[in-house]
């Protein structure tokens, strides 16, 4: 059966309008970080139009985004596990990630998703395959990291 959604009212735009303003005016002050994915859009455009390089425990997404900054997502589908170990995929690729984010190019935005693989691994061995994934992108040209 197809749900309907009930009609958008001036109120509904009004609120969403405030919700913009107030993320813009976050943004600006640097009081969100500026190195996260976060728009749909986004997502949609790294899928769409990057990139992908697989490994053992990991997918890695990219694609340029003429900024002056890299921008990163990461994702653990309920493949993954439960809550629990999807949380735990997602912190150790963030940690793995923040070790030689400083070594990376900057003007890229990159999505790092766990495969089913990856619930019960170690911080080393999750490491090791987010390091062979961006050493197979191609965007760190040689350099060891």
């Amino acid at each position: 059966s197809v749900r309907e959604c009930p009609p958008r009212t001036a109120e509904t735009y009004l609120r969403e309008e405030e919700q913009r303003a107030e993320r813009n005016y976050l943004l600006k002050r640097n009081m969100l970080r500026n190195d996260v994915l976060r728009n749909q859009a986004d997502f949609d455009a790294v899928y769409n139009k990057g990139r992908s390089i697989g490994d053992k425990y990991v997918v890695v997404f990219y694609l340029k985004n003429h900024l002056d900054h890299n921008r990163t997502g990461f994702l653990a589908s309920k493949k993954v596990g439960n809550s629990v170990k999807r949380n735990r995929a997602r912190r150790l690729m963030r940690e793995s990630y923040r070790h030689f984010k400083d070594q990376l190019p900057t003007g890229y935005d990159v999505i790092i998703i766990a495969r089913n693989t990856i619930s019960g691994r170690s911080f080393r061995e999750v490491d090791s395959s987010i390091r062979n994934a961006f050493r197979r992108t191609g965007i760190i040209s040689g350099k060891k990291i």
